[in-house]
Protein backbone atom coordinates (compact mmCIF):
# COMPACT_ATOMS: atom_id res chain seq x y z
CA UNK A 1 0.00 0.00 0.00
CA UNK A 2 1.47 3.37 -1.04
CA UNK A 3 1.96 6.06 1.58
CA UNK A 4 -0.51 8.42 -0.10
CA UNK A 5 -3.23 5.75 0.02
CA UNK A 6 -3.28 5.68 3.82
CA UNK A 7 -4.86 7.82 6.47
CA UNK A 8 -7.76 10.13 7.05
CA UNK A 9 -6.79 12.76 4.45
CA UNK A 10 -6.81 10.23 1.61
CA UNK A 11 -10.37 9.07 2.37
CA UNK A 12 -13.46 10.11 0.49
CA UNK A 13 -14.89 13.38 1.90
CA UNK A 14 -18.17 11.69 2.82
CA UNK A 15 -16.32 8.99 4.79
CA UNK A 16 -14.24 11.66 6.60
CA UNK A 17 -17.40 13.54 7.50
CA UNK A 18 -19.07 10.38 8.80
CA UNK A 19 -16.10 9.52 11.05
CA UNK A 20 -15.74 13.10 12.31
CA UNK A 21 -19.45 13.23 13.08
CA UNK A 22 -19.17 10.11 15.25
CA UNK A 23 -16.31 11.70 17.17
CA UNK A 24 -18.26 14.88 17.78
CA UNK A 25 -21.32 13.00 18.97
CA UNK A 26 -19.22 10.87 21.32
CA UNK A 27 -17.56 13.96 22.79
CA UNK A 28 -20.95 15.57 23.47
CA UNK A 29 -22.25 12.39 25.12
CA UNK A 30 -19.13 12.20 27.25
CA UNK A 31 -19.41 15.89 28.15
CA UNK A 32 -15.96 16.87 26.90
CA UNK A 33 -17.03 18.69 23.71
CA UNK A 34 -16.31 22.39 23.43
CA UNK A 35 -19.38 24.57 23.23
CA UNK A 36 -18.82 28.13 22.07
CA UNK A 37 -20.06 31.04 24.11
CA UNK A 38 -21.45 33.94 22.11
CA UNK A 39 -18.38 35.98 23.08
CA UNK A 40 -15.96 33.29 21.86
CA UNK A 41 -17.85 32.91 18.60
CA UNK A 42 -17.94 36.67 18.06
CA UNK A 43 -14.21 36.98 18.70
CA UNK A 44 -13.38 34.07 16.38
CA UNK A 45 -15.53 35.54 13.60
CA UNK A 46 -13.89 38.93 14.01
CA UNK A 47 -10.42 37.43 13.76
CA UNK A 48 -11.38 35.39 10.71
CA UNK A 49 -12.80 38.45 9.00
CA UNK A 50 -9.66 40.45 9.70
CA UNK A 51 -7.44 37.69 8.32
CA UNK A 52 -9.59 37.21 5.24
CA UNK A 53 -9.68 40.90 4.39
CA UNK A 54 -5.96 41.24 5.01
CA UNK A 55 -5.21 38.44 2.53
CA UNK A 56 -7.56 39.99 -0.02
CA UNK A 57 -5.81 43.37 0.27
CA UNK A 58 -2.41 41.71 -0.11
CA UNK A 59 -3.50 39.85 -3.24
CA UNK A 60 -5.11 42.91 -4.80
CA UNK A 61 -2.10 45.12 -4.15
CA UNK A 62 0.33 42.43 -5.39
CA UNK A 63 2.59 42.63 -2.37
CA UNK A 64 5.79 40.62 -2.30
CA UNK A 65 6.59 37.93 0.26
CA UNK A 66 8.75 40.36 2.23
CA UNK A 67 5.99 42.90 2.68
CA UNK A 68 3.59 40.10 3.69
CA UNK A 69 5.84 39.05 6.54
CA UNK A 70 6.02 42.69 7.69
CA UNK A 71 2.22 42.87 7.59
CA UNK A 72 2.04 39.64 9.60
CA UNK A 73 4.41 41.09 12.20
CA UNK A 74 2.26 44.21 12.46
CA UNK A 75 -0.88 42.09 12.84
CA UNK A 76 0.76 40.08 15.64
CA UNK A 77 1.70 43.29 17.43
CA UNK A 78 -1.84 44.63 17.04
CA UNK A 79 -3.31 41.41 18.48
CA UNK A 80 -0.96 41.59 21.47
CA UNK A 81 -2.01 45.18 22.06
CA UNK A 82 -5.70 44.22 21.81
CA UNK A 83 -5.18 41.34 24.25
CA UNK A 84 -3.56 43.65 26.80
CA UNK A 85 -6.29 46.28 26.54
CA UNK A 86 -9.09 43.70 26.70
CA UNK A 87 -7.83 42.55 30.11
CA UNK A 88 -7.86 45.99 31.72
CA UNK A 89 -9.91 45.73 34.86
CA UNK A 90 -9.81 41.94 34.71
CA UNK A 91 -7.78 39.52 36.75
CA UNK A 92 -5.21 38.71 34.06
CA UNK A 93 -2.51 41.24 33.37
CA UNK A 94 0.38 41.54 30.99
CA UNK A 95 3.76 40.92 32.63
CA UNK A 96 4.76 44.55 31.93
CA UNK A 97 1.86 45.80 34.07
CA UNK A 98 2.90 43.89 37.20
Amino acid sequence: MAKEDRGFASMDRAKQREIASKGGKAAHQKGTAHEWTSEEARDAGRKGGIASHQRRREIQSGESDNSRSTASDENAQNRESEDRTSNIGGTERDSSER
